[in-house]
């Protein structure tokens, strides 16, 4: 076997060697580097729709010294480079000729030469494998005729590459389509709120009020209230409940992502945009967007949703054409948005616009009445999620010492903690005797109040109960953090300002003695 044939059947085994073509072509320049006098190696197609050349792999020593991934093509410089109408490689040095002197700024030669072996699919120009030359290097004849024996089966790893991008795009637009659509709407409508006839029958009048309008809704409330339950009724209570419902945690997306994400982006429109992707609100359109934790929107994006309630329509990030949508929006937030108004965090118009029909949802600790069925209704899901077949009853006096609990966490420390239960309490009668302070006796409201009116000691106290109710986790859902609605790292803060010890956190801790937090 010659040293052509051993170069063929090696690229063919690389460029092959993995689905995806960032592995493969590491894979590949491992075995050319040692061939050829390079230090990077690529590949790259024409896209149409960008009118740019984008790269799909880059391997190289320094992968910084190479263009963006994305580079603009000029119309009049890709029509010189498909008149060549060559399918040979050559050598491209930035002083040759102006189409390559052209070609050597847009793609930084330098004084660096490449081999460019172009690809060709279904006889049109799709692309190219390029080997960039060090510094100094020269490419022979030899070079150039051993890369022209393995064009075939670079043309078929591009060929698969585009595929994969496509399927792979598909792939994703389907899974975002199963997350918006819910899988049981009945189950979400207004008939399944606990409360409804209890502590939430004033909610749920306004509810039936609003829900066959299209006017935007802003639901208040302290974290773990169930505002999302109130969205959910008003929209399948509605007439877009036909339409999707889209739901959005404005507090759980990266700044820099947020614009895309909400708004959608057009292909090209920054580096990685390889394709057109729609929006939250255009995903939403004739249906329903919940916005929830909006007191978490940065400014930008309180511009562009300023917008989209004035007219209806949203506009792609990278793109100039407006998309009109029909949607219904409604906005959550457990913050005090008139206040971040005054202090100049939130937008006053933008303020005006969502606060069109304001619902208060009430703490836990203002509806006691409805606690009894709350609990009962997480005995009974919880049971089934544990695997739990006979469920175990409830002790005496423990739907007593549920209602004197002043519930934070409000009906997610609930939820939690009948889980917590469950698990501590299989096969015996259900007590809740982790709400019970260390004297062994339920403390009533009006008790504790009088037990110490300094704010300090309270929330002290109060952390340290949580953290009791949650075995000292921090972090996670169910932790001590989720049940105050806060974030881990404040209420490790707020716990070494009070002197709150749990744990290895007898003391303050000092600089280096981090290793015990949870």
């Amino acid at each position: 076997m010659g040293k052509g044939d051993d170069f063929f059947r090696e690229t063919t085994l690389r460029i092959s060697s993995s689905l995806q073509i960032d592995t493969a072509a590491a894979s590949l320049y491992a075995y050319y580097r040692t061939v050829f006098p390079i230090v990077g190696l690529s590949l790259s197609v024409r896209d149409e729709e960008l009118g740019a050349i984008r790269r799909l792999a880059l391997a190289a020593d320094h992968e910084a010294d190479f263009p963006a991934a994305i580079v603009p093509l000029p119309v009049d410089l890709w029509t010189q480079v498909r008149s060549m109408a060559r399918r040979e490689p050559q050598v491209i040095t930035a002083g040759e000729n102006e189409l390559f002197r052209r070609l050597g700024d847009l793609f930084q030669l330098g004084d660096r030469a490449d081999l460019v072996l172009p690809l060709w699919l279904d006889d049109t120009l799709r692309g190219a494998l390029s080997l960039h030359g060090a510094v100094g290097a020269r490419f022979t004849r030899h070079h150039l005729d051993l890369v022209a024996t393995v064009a075939r089966p670079l043309c078929l790893a591009l060929a698969g590459a585009l595929a994969r991008e496509r399927v792979e795009r598909y792939g994703e637009l389907l899974l975002e389509d199963r997350h918006l659509s819910p899988d049981d709407p009945a189950s979400l409508a207004e008939a399944e709120i606990i409360g409804r006839d209890g502590g939430l029958a004033n909610v749920l009048t306004l509810v039936r009020q609003v829900a066959p309008l299209a006017n935007t809704v802003l639901l208040l409330g302290e974290t773990g209230t169930g505002k999302e339950l109130v969205a959910n009724a008003i929209h399948f209570s509605s007439t877009y409940r036909d339409g999707p419902f889209v739901k959005v945690n404005c507090g759980a997306i990266p700044e820099h992502l947020i614009d895309s994400e909400l708004f959608g982006h057009e292909r090209g429109a920054f580096t990685g945009a390889v394709g057109e992707k729609r929006g939250r609100f255009e995903r939403a359109n004739r249906g329903t967007i919940f916005l929830d934790e909006i007191g978490e929107l940065p400014p930008q994006a309180q511009i562009r949703l300023l917008r989209v309630l004035q007219n209806r329509e949203i506009e792609r990030v990278g793109g100039s054409r407006a998309v009109p949508v029909d949607i219904r929006v409604i906005a959550a937030t457990h913050r005090n948005l008139e206040s971040m108004v005054h202090d100049g965090r939130f937008r006053e118009d933008l303020w005006f616009r969502l606060n069109v029909f304001p619902i208060m949802i009430p703490p836990l600790r203002q509806r006691t009445e409805d606690i009894p069925a709350l609990t009962l209704h997480f005995i009974a899901r919880k049971a089934r999620e544990i695997g739990i077949k006979d469920r175990p009853a409830i002790a005496p006096g423990a739907l007593a010492r549920l209602g004197n609990y002043h519930w934070p966490g409000n009906v997610r420390e609930l939820e939690n903690l009948v889980e917590r239960e469950l698990i501590l309490h299989r096969d015996g009668m259900l007590t809740f005797a982790s709400l019970m302070p260390a004297g062994g006796r339920s403390v009533t409201p009006t008790e504790e109040l009088t037990g110490s009116l300094r704010l300090d000691e309270r929330v002290a106290a109060h952390i340290t109960r949580v953290l009791a109710l949650t075995g000292g986790r921090i972090n996670g859902p169910g932790g001590a953090a989720d049940l105050l609605g806060i974030k881990p790292n404040t209420l490790r803060a707020r716990m070494d300002r009070l002197g709150v010890s749990y744990g290895r956190r007898r003391t303050r801790p000092a600089a280096d003695d981090r290793g015990g937090e949870r």
